[in-house]
Formats: structure tokens, sequence, C-alpha cells
């Protein structure tokens, strides 16, 4: 098969289209013949060398992927061959074939095709997993997301409005927070030229986020506990902002606040497992009846990887940047 192959940790240019072994399949996974992948910034962090796919997992880029089952492996129950899906990956999504562990299948929603189903997975299992399964997000409270605009925002947006609770967004142009106001958004942000703490009081009557989403880390920190609500819980899962600040832990208790940080692929398989299990549960008949929707900025062909990431790194984005076979 061919896949997308990393010659040496760097730039765009490290992305090359080659000729390698296709994957075997052990007990328990499912053979997909790959129709599409998406683009997420851990794919940057593995094509710079800082995210190395864990032990026995397949070596190229790609958290998630649609396309069709070709294989059915040992042990493997409700999926059969040319069954329609999409999958969470630990890796090997810009591929014409990946193995994936059955429990991190999904059927394709009705209503979506085959290639836009390829952003679904990892937006929806880690907005899912943070917010409403570690943070609890309930009707009525105020959700803040950081990264409004993105593949991860614009799915926040949809799931909150959807379970009843108030949405704020910061964002970095007029464009970007006008598509988050028309997926449901109350209350926009430019973090360019708003302070998002003095916004956020001044629209809650200074009450604050009861749930902070935030990918940006070390930079907000101590602004994020700000923005907090007494009882507030912030989930932090991405460091664009850096790794490493300064907390004042009286002003976490003052507010009686709540710190969680989590990432998604190097949980054990019986974790996503579940998450998915959850995502089909919950989120998966508000996308069969159109309520949430998937958001892609554009579809580039997956031998173009290389763009695909150029388009991410500009940030001029909004919503997931496909690859499709």
């Amino acid at each position: 098969m061919y896949a997308i192959t990393i010659t040496e940790p760097g730039g765009p240019e490290a992305l090359v289209w080659s000729e390698v072994p296709d994957p075997e399949l052990r007990e328990g996974e499912v053979l997909v013949d790959v129709a599409a992948s998406a683009v997420n910034r851990a794919d940057l962090l593995q094509r710079q060398g800082f995210y190395d796919p864990q032990p026995g997992t397949s070596p190229y880029p790609g958290l998630e992927c649609s396309g069709t089952v070709a294989e059915v492996g040992p042990g493997v129950t409700g999926w059969a061959v040319g069954d329609e899906v999409c999958a969470l990956l630990s890796g090997g999504g810009y591929a014409e074939r990946v193995a994936v562990p059955a429990g991190q299948l999904l059927p394709v929603p009705a209503g979506v095709d085959l290639v836009t189903a390829a952003g679904l997975p990892e937006v929806v299992a880690t907005v899912w997993s943070n917010v409403f399964m570690v943070a609890h997000l309930r009707p009525g409270e105020t959700l803040l997301v950081h990264g409004g605009s993105s593949g991860i925002g614009t799915m926040a947006i949809q799931l909150a409005k959807a379970v009843g609770a108030t949405v704020a967004v910061t964002a970095g142009s007029a464009a970007k927070l006008a598509r988050c106001a028309e997926l449901g958004a109350d209350i926009t942000i430019n973090h360019r030229e708003q302070d998002f703490v003095e916004e956020l009081r001044g629209a809650t009557d200074g009450r604050g986020a009861d749930v902070i989403l935030d990918i940006i880390g070390a930079k907000y920190l101590e602004r994020n506990i700000e923005a907090l609500a007494v009882n507030g819980r912030l989930a932090i899962i991405g460091l664009m902002g850096g790794a490493k600040g300064e907390l004042n832990l009286g002003a976490l208790l003052r507010k009686r606040g709540a710190i969680t940080a989590t990432t998604l692929r190097a949980r054990p398989l019986a974790e996503k497992a579940a998450i998915i299990a959850a995502v089909r549960e919950h989120v998966w008949p508000l996308v069969d009846s159109g309520r949430v929707v998937p958001v892609v900025d554009r579809l580039l062909p997956m031998a173009e990887a290389a763009e695909a990431h150029r388009a991410l790194e500009t940030g001029d984005h909004i919503g997931k940047v496909l690859l499709s076979r």
C-alpha cells in the first residue's frame, strides 16, 4: 500500500507519499480501506519529532479516518466486510489501509458522506470526553472555548448548545467569530483585540465560565483561573502557548476550581473504547439528526499532506482540513 511517511523530523516537506508494507491485522482489529483522513495538530507535532506514536502502533500520521471495512480480524463481532465506518486511531490514517481496534470504530452517521466523516472521530471524542465525561458540563452552565473556529472548537460549540449550555469562544478574526456565531456561540471574543477575562465577566454579570476548554496551556493558565466561575472546571487539551506556567493556588482555592489535563492518543484501548461507546450513545443521534454537523474547511488529496499541514500551520482555516484518497 501507500502511506505518508516522515523521512526525518522537520517541516511539511518531510511528508512523503511512499510505498510501505500492508498493516498486519491482529486479534480484535478490523482492516479499513481508507477513504479519507483529517489533519490534527498532533500530526504536526509528530512530523516535527515531538510526538512519537506509541510502541506497537502505526508509525504513520493520522489520528482518524473514514473508509470501508475490508477484513474483520479474529474475535471481532458487530462489523462486516463492506461496512462504511469512521475511526479513532493511534496513527496510520494517512494511508490506503489501516488496522483499527474494533472498539474505536463508529458507523458513518446518516446524512454525512464517507469522506466528510473522516473529520468526526478525533474532535468528537476529544470534546465529549473532556467537556462532558470529565468536566461534566450541564444545561444552563457557561462553556468558554479557546480556538472556537478550530475543528475542536466548532464541535464543542455545537455539542454544548445541544445540551443547553451558553457558549463563549475566543478566535483571532471577525470571520472566524462570525462562523462561531453561526454555529451557536453566544459570546464571541477577538483575542487579538479584547481581553477574554473582562469580556467574559461582562457578558456573564461577573460570574465567569463553569467550564473552560483550553488548547493554549501555560500562556493562558493564570487568566483561565481568573475567568472561572466558582466551582469551575478547566480542561487543558493543548500546549500551543507553552507547557510550563505559574499557578496561584490561592486563586484556585477561592474559586473551588478544578484543573484537568488529558491527551487521547496514549490512552489504553479500554478507555478509548469507552469514550467511543459514549460518543455513539450520546453524540451520534445528534449528528444523525443534523443538529450537529462536521465543519470542513478544505479537502486535499492525501498525497498533498504537506500542503494540508501548511494550511493548518497558517491558522487561517475554520473547522477541519481533510485528506482524501
